[in-house]
Parts: structure tokens; C-alpha cells; sequence
């Protein structure tokens, strides 16, 4: 299944290519960026002033903890675009480069008060806010650019699986219990809906991402 959701991300971003091209500046392959609203992420193409979006998938209201010891809201996030991933500091496999390529994004928008990273711990019981903060101070992760977020393991589950479909296990149910791990990066607009998901252990992959992230703050 992995592999086939592998598969699917690099179809998505060819059909976006071929689908809206476009020569500007910001170096993105689409003039627009689609709309996503379940697992499957199936684009849908939706004008900005839509009275569609009124009613269209957002993530949720949440309340976490950053790494600075500091809570964490939609409001945080408020008119931000930003990108949101999944991990724990104890992971030794995919973690790692998953963070390096997220350090990616943070030296390109390290300026950029307008773009924002965020880290969810699938560990929350592990990963406490001293945890998260001996382990930023390791990776020169900036906690005013990029959030480490802990907090009630349920509700960061639940974000995962059922705000964001990080998960490449599409159609089988789960539950708080079965441990969530994927390297899936999701990119939010500043209206909190689903505007693209990107393999956040290809460099290719997030290279198209700083340029939809540019796509997005060009969005009124």
C-alpha cells in the first residue's frame, strides 16, 4: 500500500503539471493550487470565491503544546500558510530525513512571517517539552518558525487520520491504539483547507512544495 500511495503523490503532482501550467515567477508548475477534502486526495479544481468552500473540509480547532513550553491553536496559525508533518524524537528510521528536508522549508521561509512549520509527536507520552526542546536545540530547529507539538495522544491521532489523511493506509479502519507513522508533509492555506501533500523524504518532492507554498501567498 505504501508503495501505491508513493506512486499516487508523484501522479497528483504530473497531473497538477499538466493541468495548469503556468511560467511565473515562483517557480510552481500550477498557476492554482487544488482543494482536498479526504483520504484518497482526489483534487478538486475551486474557485477562491466558491460559495462551495463555505462548506469544504478545514482542519479542526486543536490545542497542543510547543516545544518552548507554549500552547498552540488554529489562532497561532491564523492567516498563516503552513505545513504539517508527523513524528517522535525517537525514531530512527524516516524521522530524520524527514526533518532535514523540513529544515528545508525553514531556511527557505526563515523571513517569511507568513509561512509555518509544525511537528506533531506521535509519542506525546515520550516526547515531553523538554524532550521537544533538547531535540530542537539539536537540529537548530527556530520555535518562532517551525512548532515540536505534544499534547493528548487522542487528539493528535485524530488530527493525523481524520484532519490532515496523513496515513498511506487508505480504508482501514484504525484506531488510537494502531501507532501512525508516514512521511507525508501537508501543505494549509490561510483558510486552513488541504491544498497539497508531498513525500517529505524526496527533495524533489519538497522542492515543489516551497514553490506551492509561494503559489498560496500569492492567493488574495
Amino acid at each position: 500500500m505504501k508503495l501505491f500511495r508513493s506512486k499516487y503523490l508523484v501522479l497528483i503532482l504530473l497531473g497538477l503539471a499538466s493541468c495548469k501550467e503556468e511560467g511565473t515567477q515562483n517557480g510552481s508548475r500550477v498557476e492554482e493550487l487544488p482543494y482536498f477534502e479526504e483520504a484518497s486526495f482526489t483534487p478538486q479544481w475551486i474557485s477562491l470565491d466558491a460559495d462551495s468552500l463555505n462548506d469544504f473540509h478545514v482542519i479542526p480547532a486543536f490545542s497542543l503544546i510547543n516545544q518552548e513550553g507554549d500552547s498552540v491553536s488554529q489562532e497561532s496559525l491564523e492567516g498563516k500558510v503552513y505545513v504539517a508533518n508527523f513524528f517522535f524524537t525517537s525514531c530512527p528510521g524516516i524521522c530524520p530525513q524527514m526533518n532535514d528536508n523540513m529544515g528545508m522549508l525553514q531556511e527557505e521561509f526563515i523571513d517569511d512571517d507568513q509561512v509555518m512549520l509544525i511537528s506533531h509527536s506521535v509519542t506525546p507520552d515520550r516526547d515531553t517539552v523538554e524532550k521537544l526542546k533538547a531535540y530542537a536545540a539539536k537540529r537548530n530547529i527556530n520555535s518562532k518558525k517551525w512548532y515540536l507539538l505534544t499534547g493528548e495522544r487522542h487528539e493528535i491521532y485524530n488530527l493525523g487520520r481524520n484532519a490532515y489523511f496523513v496515513e498511506e493506509n487508505m480504508g482501514i479502519e484504525k484506531t488510537v491504539d494502531d501507532f501512525l507513522h508516514t512521511e507525508n508533509f501537508v501543505l494549509i492555506d490561510k483558510n486552513k483547507h488541504i491544498r497539497g501533500i508531498y513525500n517529505g523524504l524526496n527533495k524533489t518532492s519538497v522542492n515543489q512544495l516551497i514553490a506551492d507554498i509561494k503559489t498560496l501567498e500569492g492567493e488574495i
